[in-house]
């Protein structure tokens, strides 16, 4: 009886990092976006969370860029928004980080604008 092992590719590693970043510091709702599928897509995942303050939301960003470069050597190319860090964005290339404020999170509605791409929703992790 032979299985199918089904090769992870190295973006799905980078997002799923990502993910235990936002988790290690109790980024809420945490959405992983597979983008892979979306003709015109600018990467392969968006990881999107928010946090309840501006503090959380720059700790969040602190702690995926420090997951991140830990387990995969791995530095964002580009990084936004951490002047008033309503909206942080890190960008991996491959994967880019979405790290909201509540609010700035419902109104820019990420994840209503690519939610033709299939969303995993992220159960806290302890």
């Amino acid at each position: 009886m032979s299985k199918k092992i089904k090769a992870v590719s190295p973006s799905k590693v980078l997002a799923e990092v990502v993910v235990k970043g936002m988790q290690e510091v109790k980024g809420h709702e945490i959405r992983l976006l597979d983008l892979t599928k979306i003709k015109g897509a600018v990467c392969d995942y968006f990881v999107v969370c928010h946090g309840d303050s501006n503090t959380q939301v720059e700790a969040i960003a602190r702690s995926i860029e420090k997951q991140t470069g830990k387990e995969l050597k791995e530095k964002p190319w580009h990084i936004e928004g951490k002047e008033n860090a309503e909206w942080v964005l890190l960008d991996y290339v491959d994967v880019v980080a979405h790290i909201f404020y509540r609010e700035a999170r419902e109104f820019y509605n990420i994840e209503g604008l690519w939610a033709d791409a299939p969303t995993e929703k992220i159960e806290y992790q302890v």
